[in-house]
C-alpha cells in the first residue's frame, strides 16, 4: 500500500544504499591514492587497520572491482528513485549523461598510465570519478522523470485504429478473391477480400483515380469468367472493360459450352457492334413489360422524372409510349415491335395515330384521356401531355442507333444453357444522355429475362452505375440471389446516386447491399461507410501537468475502426470495406481496411497480349442511312394500310 510510512522507509533505504556506495567509493581513493592521503595527513593506524581487513575480503584485489561494487549500490538506489514527471526530458537526454557519466568514472583509471605529480593525479582522479557519479545520478533521476507516452509518436492514431483481418483464402464456385496486405500494429501482414457471396451484391465505390476497375472490377470479370460465368458488362469508357472480357473468355472457352459467344453494342463504332432489339416480343409477355420498358427509356432521358414519378404530367406521357410499344407487339406479332419503329410511330399526325392504335383493344385503357383531349380541341393539354416524350425521345432519331437497335444478332438470354453469352455494352462519356437511356432499357430487359429459375450463373457488371437509370435496383439484388445472379454496381460517390436515382432509392441500393468495397470517398459516403464497418476498443492516454505533480491516465474506449476522414484521405489501392458471408462459410472478421495487391508487370503483360475486339462487319454509311428510311417507310406504310381498313 502506498502509505506515507511506506514511502518515507522507502526513501531511508535509498539513502542508505547510496551512502554505502560512496562508502566504497571513498576506501576505493583511499586503498589506491593512500600516499597522497597520508602526505596531506589523513591517514590514521585505525582506519588502516580496517582497510587491512577490508583488503582481505578481495575487493582491492582489481582496480576496477571496488569501483563496480560502488556502481552497483549507486544503480540500486536509483531503482528506487521517484521524480516529478517531465514531458521536456526525454530518452536523448538521459543517455548523453548516463553515457558521460560513465565515460568520466572509469576512464580516470588512464590517469595511472601517465607520469604526473602524486598531488595532481589524486585530484585530477578524485574530481573525474566524482563527476561520473554526478553525471550518473543526474541521468538516472531524469530516467525516473521520463513520461512513458506510448501513443505520443503515433500522431496520426495509424497503430492505435489497426485491427485484425481476415488472412485465410475462402473459395467457392462464385467467390472473389483479392489479394491484400494491412497493418496491425506496427507490422505489416498478408489477408485476402473474400467476396464469397456475390449474389447478395457487390458496391464498388471510389472518386476518380482511386482504382476502382484496375483493383476491383477487373477481377471480378476475369475471375468470374474463368469460373464458367455467364456476364453482361456495361462499360462506360468502351472498350476498357470489353477488352478485358472478350480476352478471359477468349482463353476460357473450354469453363463453357460449344455455343457460347461474346457480342459487343457500340454505338459509335458500328463495325465492332452487333445489333439487338430490346424491345424483341419474345421476351414481351404482357403490357406490364411495355410499360416497364416505356417508364424505363422515358426517366433514363429525363432523371429528374425519378422523384416526381405519380404526376399527371410525368405519367402521361410513360402511358402514351406504352400504348405505342404495345400496338407494335400485337400488330402482325411483333414484326416492328422496336425502339426505332416506336419512335417513328410518335410522329404520326395525331389524328391518323389515334386512329390506328384504336383498333387495339388493349391499350384502349391508355389512349383515352388523350384522344378525349384531342376530340375536344384542349391540344394545349394534349401537347402537355405527349409533348414532352416526343421531345425527349426525338434526341434518339439517329441513323446510327437505329441500326444497332432494329436488328436481331442475338437475344438478351445471356444466362440461357444452351447459348451462354458474354455482352458487353458501351457508353460514350460525351453522349451520356443519349445511349445511357437507350442502354438502360437494354438492362432493364436483360435483368428480367436473366432473373429466372433454371438458368446459369451470372455476373451484371455495371462500371459507372448512375450514369444508367435501372427501376428498382433494390428488388434486383433481393431476389436474383437465389437464381444465381451477381451484381456489381461500381460509383464514385453516393452523393452521385443521390442526383440520378433519388435519395430513398439510393439509401435503399447502398443498405441492401452486403459486400461493400470503397476507395477515397467524401462526406456523407465516408461517415455512412465509417458507422458501417464500426467500432474497436481502442488505447486513449491523457497528460495532466500541475505545479506539484505530473500524471498520466490509460483508459480503453470504444472508437470508430476507420473514421471518415481516414476513409477520405486513401491512397489509390488503398480500400476499405465490408463482405457478407455464407451459412457454410462463416466470415468472422467481415471488415477490412488494405492495400490490394496486383501483380502490376504480370497484368501489363496480359494487357499487351489482348487481341483487339474483332470486326463484326464492314458497315457503309449508305447501308445504315437505308436502314432508317425502310423504318420510316414501314411505320407510313402501316399507317397507310391501317387507315385503308378503317375505311
Amino acid at each position: 500500500m502506498s502509505t506515507g510510512e511506506n514511502e518515507q522507509a522507502l526513501r531511508k533505504i535509498i539513502d542508505m544504499i547510496r551512502w554505502i556506495a560512496l562508502a566504497v567509493l571513498l576506501l576505493h581513493f583511499y586503498y589506491y591514492l593512500y600516499h597522497f592521503f597520508s602526505t596531506i595527513g589523513l591517514s590514521w593506524p585505525f582506519f588502516d587497520r580496517i582497510l587491512d581487513n577490508i583488503v582481505k575480503t578481495g575487493m582491492f584485489n582489481n582496480f576496477h572491482k571496488s569501483k563496480l561494487i560502488a556502481l552497483g549500490f549507486l544503480t540500486l538506489s536509483l531503482v528506487g528513485v521517484k521524480g516529478k514527471k517531465s514531458d521536456k526530458i526525454s530518452f536523448k537526454q538521459v543517455i548523453i549523461y548516463l553515457v558521460s557519466g560513465l565515460v568520466c568514472y572509469f576512464i580516470g583509471y588512464y590517469l595511472f598510465k601517465i607520469y604526473l605529480p602524486a598531488i595532481f593525479l589524486a585530484c585530477s582522479y578524485i574530481a573525474i570519478t566524482i563527476i561520473g557519479v554526478v553525471l550518473i545520478i543526474t541521468g538516472g533521476t531524469y530516467l525516473s522523470r521520463i513520461i512513458k507516452d506510448a501513443l505520443s509518436d503515433d500522431i496520426f492514431n495509424e497503430e492505435n485504429e489497426t485491427f485484425p483481418q481476415e488472412e485465410r483464402l475462402m473459395e467457392n464456385d462464385f467467390s472473389i478473391n483479392l489479394p491484400a496486405v494491412y497493418q496491425l500494429k506496427n507490422k505489416k501482414r498478408k489477408s485476402w477480400i473474400n467476396i464469397i457471396s456475390p449474389q447478395r451484391g457487390v458496391l464498388v465505390l471510389g472518386t476518380p483515380g482511386a482504382g476502382k476497375s484496375y483493383f476491383a472490377i477487373r477481377h471480378v470479370i476475369t475471375q468470374h469468367i474463368r469460373k464458367g460465368f455467364t456476364m453482361f458488362v456495361y462499360d462506360f469508357k468502351m472498350p476498357d472493360l470489353s477488352l478485358i472480357a472478350y480476352n478471359t473468355w477468349l482463353n476460357n472457352k473450354d469453363k463453357f459450352s460449344e455455343n457460347s459467344q461474346c457480342f459487343f453494342i457500340n454505338f459509335d463504332d458500328l463495325s465492332r457492334s452487333h445489333r439487338c432489339n430490346p424491345l424483341d416480343p419474345v421476351g414481351m409477355n404482357d403490357i406490364t413489360d411495355a410499360a416497364e420498358s416505356a417508364r424505363t427509356i422515358l426517366l433514363g432521358l429525363n432523371r429528374q422524372w425519378t422523384t416526381k414519378q405519380g404526376d399527371f404530367f410525368i405519367e402521361s406521357p410513360i402511358n402514351f409510349l406504352t400504348a405505342l410499344i404495345w400496338f407494335l407487339r400485337k400488330y402482325q406479332d411483333g414484326e416492328f415491335c422496336t425502339l426505332p419503329h416506336v419512335l417513328e410511330l410518335m410522329q404520326v399526325p395525331y389524328d391518323k395515330l389515334f386512329s390506328v392504335l384504336r383498333t387495339e383493344p388493349e391499350i384502349e385503357v391508355l389512349i383515352n384521356p388523350f384522344i378525349n383531349a384531342f376530340q375536344n380541341g384542349a391540344m394545349e393539354q394534349l401537347e402537355g401531355q405527349i409533348g414532352s416524350a416526343k421531345i425527349a425521345l426525338a434526341r434518339l432519331s439517329s441513323p446510327q442507333l437505329y441500326y444497332v437497335l432494329s436488328g436481331n444478332d442475338f437475344t438478351l438470354d445471356i444466362n440461357d444453357p444452351e447459348h451462354p453469352k458474354i455482352v458487353c455494352m458501351g457508353n460514350n462519356p460525351q453522349k451520356i444522355q443519349i445511349y445511357g437511356a437507350v442502354l438502360s432499357l437494354f438492362v432493364n430487359r436483360l435483368i428480367k429475362i436473366v432473373n429466372q429459375k433454371g438458368k446459369l450463373k451470372s455476373s451484371l457488371v455495371f462500371d459507372e452505375f448512375p450514369t444508367i437509370y435501372l427501376n428498382r435496383m433494390d428488388s434486383l439484388i433481393a431476389t436474383a440471389r437465389s437464381n444465381k445472379v451477381s451484381t456489381t454496381l461500381g460509383i464514385q460517390d453516393l452523393s452521385q446516386l443521390r442526383m440520378d436515382y433519388g435519395k430513398e432509392q439510393a439509401d435503399v441500393i447502398m443498405g441492401i447491399v452486403g459486400n461493400i468495397i470503397s476507395g477515397q470517398v467524401t462526406g456523407d459516403t465516408a461517415k455512412l461507410l465509417s458507422e458501417r464497418i464500426g467500432r474497436i476498443m481502442q488505447d486513449r492516454q491523457s497528460l495532466s501537468i500541475n505545479r506539484n505533480d505530473t500524471s498520466i491516465s490509460k483508459s480503453k474506449q470504444l472508437e470508430a475502426a476507420v473514421p471518415a476522414s481516414k476513409i477520405a484521405a486513401l491512397s489509390s489501392g488503398e480500400f476499405v470495406g465490408m463482405v457478407a458471408d455464407t451459412p457454410d462459410q462463416k466470415i468472422a472478421l467481415k471488415a477490412f481496411y488494405c492495400e490490394i495487391q496486383n501483380d502490376h508487370d504480370a497484368l501489363k503483360r496480359e494487357e499487351d497480349g489482348y487481341k483487339p475486339i474483332p470486326v463484326i462487319s464492314k458497315v457503309k454509311q449508305e447501308l445504315v442511312l437505308n436502314n432508317y428510311n425502310l423504318i420510316r417507310e414501314e411505320i407510313k406504310d402501316i399507317i397507310e394500310a391501317e387507315i385503308q381498313k378503317l375505311i
